[in-house]
């Protein structure tokens, strides 16, 4: 699933016209780094949520695209802006799509930048047959977010600390394969049918301190795409 409802409001003005996934890097559509990086790993069946400006999605991807040296990837769509007048915000999309997608399915955020992230079959098998719920992938704190978002212990448990604790040293990059079974319990039913608006971070909070969530460091190229600025830079 490609996360792409959101409506960018730090982005303005660019996003009053252009949906923020779909901003130009390198040529191409931002949201269409990852659809391709996904691909490259053989996950061609692919969903993207939409809301603001959500019609610009589809008119450019079509329920199919063929890149050069990729496999043909189907796209489908989950339209919160048409099926309830907004975005459900990131868990609550998720939970909209959720009878569409597979047992065990990545999530990534379409306005994040990691060009030389690799999704791997290696990767997800493993996470199948482990007993946690999410895999999330981290990165070092970048400089807009110094206080970090989680702790990783030795293990490779990914630790819900305190604000300014020791140890809050990784960023989640977005990157993440769940489990149906991680949003069993939400409060929201598979389908999402009265369109509630759901955050993610108390989900992944509240899993965390049940030991049911693994994570890694990504030392990779790594942008999350939230200013003029950091889009502007990635362009030079």
């Amino acid at each position: 699933m490609v996360l792409a409802a959101g409506r960018g409001e730090r982005m303005r003005p660019l996003t009053d016209t252009t949906p923020k996934p779909m901003l130009t890097v390198r040529g191409q559509p931002l949201m269409q780094w990852p659809m391709q990086a996904l691909a490259r790993g053989g996950f061609s069946h692919q969903l993207i949520n939409t809301a603001w400006l959500g019609e610009q999605i589809p008119a450019h991807f079509g329920d199919r695209a063929i890149w050069p040296g990729l496999p043909e990837v189907q796209i489908n769509y989950s339209h919160e802006g048409q099926d309830f007048g907004q975005a459900l915000e990131t868990a609550g999309g998720i939970v909209r799509a959720l009878p569409r997608l597979a047992e065990v399915f990545w999530v990534v955020a379409g306005d994040v930048f990691a060009p030389n992230f690799v999704f791997t079959a290696q990767a997800f098998q493993r996470f199948a047959a482990s007993p946690a719920l999410a895999h999330l992938w981290l990165v070092p704190n970048p400089a807009h977010n110094l206080g970090g978002d989680f702790g990783l212990s030795a293990e490779g448990l990914v630790l819900n600390l305190p604000k300014e604790a020791a140890g809050r040293d990784h960023t989640f990059s977005t990157i993440a394969l769940y489990k149906k079974a991680f949003f069993a319990d939400c409060g929201v039913p598979a389908g999402n049918p009265q369109g509630a608006a759901l955050a993610l971070a108390p989900l992944l909070r509240a899993a965390m301190d049940r030991g049911q969530v693994t994570g890694e460091v990504y030392a990779g190229d790594w942008t999350d795409v939230g200013t003029p600025e950091r889009l502007a830079l990635l362009n030079i």
